[in-house]
């Protein structure tokens, strides 16, 4: 029956949708997102014919997995969803953003939903990275527990605190779940102690008596097993995670909800769909809702009331299965849905009937701590790789991120330029990454931290930083921490690691920009360093030397190996033979504290004597190739990054060499 009914969708769509004189192209476009829209639904009709689920939310539990940055999140996730039943393509099934399966982070958080034992589990993955902590505080509010992930071997670090603190602040109690106690150097007693660590985090961050009192289980998610009781190697029939499962049925409460009250739903998460436009997802508050009900969005004003920005009708409901999203008639109190009809609402405003007047309260964000210059690329190389180049363009892409992120603010600045505020470098890197994958070009300038005023007192983001190091590198690490204004709280050897030290450390914000290329280098990438937002203190005094000066290209044209063989011996290159430069290109690092103005596009004079000897052979040394996060650790104030679909650059933000010394000499004055 499933055939004859899509035929029919399809034909009578396409004679209403299209004229002979539309273009070829846009049919296609349209025929795809069609097709694949009457495949959802001619799954949803199918399935129609089989019992409807109960609204009964005493049926549900929303729970979310909550951990520090590689802690093994991701990975629990895709065991629960094997243990369930759901098709697995792939590893890390629930990373699905192009970067977060080459970097292999968690990027956004994502719901999905499970069936275990008459209960419908909506599980929602969260980051585990600092710069990423917006995707954790918008989504906590709608579950009723969390299972807290906790590397046995490494303990609760930075990131942990962080997300522990917010689901306590809501009100939940997390099911600890020690991972990774298949490793040699995990042992009983190191469980023991690992638990007593996050028994005092709880402690210290004001748990309730009902918190303090949490299940603990034991887990491999790599091998794909839990158990409530310690072991290495459980029996072949409980290599399974049916025992976590249970414990999150058992400790989780179910969502209370009335379901005859008017339906409500505060919009957590937003995506785009070229088909069905704007798909807001959200926990269903109140009520229930169907296809085709009618609904308005509400938003709260500056001064605290309500007003209505839009009313239409439901077009679709959905709800994410597995890895898969099913189409679903109707949805009660409770339950975690995506929804389709309405065009202005965003994250954090609420869907409700039409007869409800007031919006439900938004989640509160912590503030953004750093900020970037978005800018047009005004190089002399600009328009050569990309094709979004204009302000304008820049402006609304930046808007609509802003708009689906809210940690992420966008002020418009002079000369088509945006200051962008952000948690991190590493979270406006990948904004940066993404827009240059569409084919953005633009100039950014280096993070500058977001500093407070309070009492006359200037104050600036204190991060607690924690490292993981051999002995032999504790010295060259304290001492360039030392220039970046960091004090240490705790030091002391790693457990089950001989020759490996902890060091805990309180770091301006400031001070860790670009600091992660040099800890890497310094460690010979045999460290660990983790980083969370702290607090805000008052200001430590200006930064020690952190940097050297840089090799600031002076010619215009192809960089020839003639030059650079003359210029190895000043610095560190960052360019090789054969690439376009210009005037006030960065093309190396000086090996002194002072910028030194070169000539990287000189060629070899030719005569017409010849010469009994070959042409000497040019051997030059490799380039140092810059990441985007290491240029924007990088570079200085006076400096910009250039970014282009195919390149990045280092520029001066004067490219001209007379106009600059004379800024210079005035700066001194």
């Amino acid at each position: 029956m499933a055939g004859p009914l899509l035929r029919s969708l399809w034909s009578n769509t396409t004679r209403r949708s299209f004229s002979p004189s539309q273009s070829p192209h846009l049919k296609s476009r349209f025929s795809l997102s069609s097709l694949r829209a009457f495949s959802a639904a001619t799954a949803s009709t199918a399935a129609a014919g089989a019992p409807s689920s109960s609204l009964d939310p005493n049926r549900l539990r929303n729970v979310a997995v909550i951990a520090h940055v590689d802690h093994g999140k991701t990975t629990l996730m895709d065991r629960i969803l094997r243990q369930c039943g759901a098709d697995i393509p792939h590893e890390r099934a629930m990373d699905s953003i192009n970067l977060e399966r080459e970097r292999g982070i968690t990027i956004s958080s994502k719901v999905t939903s499970v069936f275990w034992k008459d209960n419908e589990l909506n599980m929602v993955d969260t980051p585990g990275h600092a710069d990423f902590g917006g995707e954790v505080e918008r989504v906590v509010g709608m579950v009723e527990g969390a299972i807290l992930v906790v590397d046995a071997g490494e303990g609760p670090l930075a990131q942990t605190k962080f997300v522990l603190a917010k689901a306590l602040k809501y009100g939940l109690r997390p099911i600890l779940l020690l991972n990774k106690v298949d490793r040699p150097s995990v042992s009983e007693e190191r469980c023991d102690e690992v638990e007593s660590l996050v028994f005092d985090l709880f402690a210290n961050l004001g748990a309730t008596e009902e918190q303090l009192d949490f299940p603990v289980l034991y887990a491999s998610a790599k091998e794909g097993w839990a158990s409530s009781t310690f072991t290495k190697e459980p029996p072949a029939d409980a290599k399974n995670m049916s025992q976590l499962l249970d414990a999150v049925v058992k400790y989780v409460p179910p969502p209370k909800a009335n379901l005859d009250e008017p339906f409500l739903m505060l919009v957590s998460m937003m995506e785009k769909d070229f088909y069905l436009g704007r798909i807001l997802t959200g926990r269903v508050s109140s009520g229930v809702v169907r296809v085709g009900d009618k609904i308005s969005g509400l938003r709260q004003t500056d001064s605290g009331s309500s007003e209505k920005i839009e009313e239409a009708k439901v077009v679709k409901l959905m709800k994410k299965k597995g890895t898969t999203i099913v189409s679903i008639g109707a949805a009660g109190a409770g339950d975690i849905i995506c929804m389709a009809g309405l065009t202005a609402p965003s994250i954090g405003h609420t869907v409700a009937s039409v007869e409800v007047t007031t919006a439900l309260p938004a989640v509160e964000l912590d503030p953004p701590t750093i900020s970037m210059t978005f800018g047009v690329n005004d190089s002399p190389l600009a328009g050569r790789d990309g094709t979004q180049l204009t302000g304008g363009k820049i402006g609304d892409r930046l808007l609509a991120e802003a708009e689906t992120n809210l940690a992420i603010n966008v002020i418009p600045g002079l000369s088509e330029s945006f200051e962008v505020q952000g948690r991190g470098e590493l979270q406006l890197g990948i904004l940066i990454e993404n827009m240059r994958r569409e084919g953005f070009e633009l100039s950014v300038s280096p993070p500058k931290v977001m500093y407070k005023t309070e009492n006359k007192q200037k104050l600036e983001p204190i991060e607690e930083v924690i490292i993981e190091i051999n002995e032999e590198h504790v010295g060259s690490v304290m001492e360039a921490l030392s220039h970046r204004r960091a004090e240490v709280t705790d030091m002391g050897p790693v457990p089950g690691n001989d020759g490996r030290t902890r060091l805990t450390l309180t770091c301006p914000s400031r001070g860790l920009v670009g600091y992660r290329c040099v800890f890497s280098s310094d460690t010979r990438g045999t460290g660990f360093m983790h980083r969370a937002f702290l607090r805000y203190e008052k200001y430590r005094g200006p930064l020690g030397n952190v940097r050297k000066g840089v090799l600031v290209s002076m010619g215009y044209g192809t960089i020839t190996s003639h030059s650079l063989m003359g210029l190895e011996a000043r610095g560190t290159l960052f360019v090789s033979p054969g690439l376009d430069s210009y005037d006030g290109m960065i093309i190396g690092e000086h090996s002194r504290d002072t910028d030194l103005d070169v000539n990287p596009v000189k060629a070899k004079e030719l005569t017409n004597i010849r010469s009994a000897n070959k042409d000497e052979n040019v051997k030059l040394s490799p380039p140092r190739l810059m990441t985007l996060e290491e240029a924007i650790g990088y570079v200085a104030s006076d400096e910009l990054i250039e970014v282009t679909p195919k390149r990045i650059r280092l520029r001066k933000r004067c490219l001209d060499v007379t106009k600059r010394k004379s800024q210079s000499k005035r700066a001194k004055d």
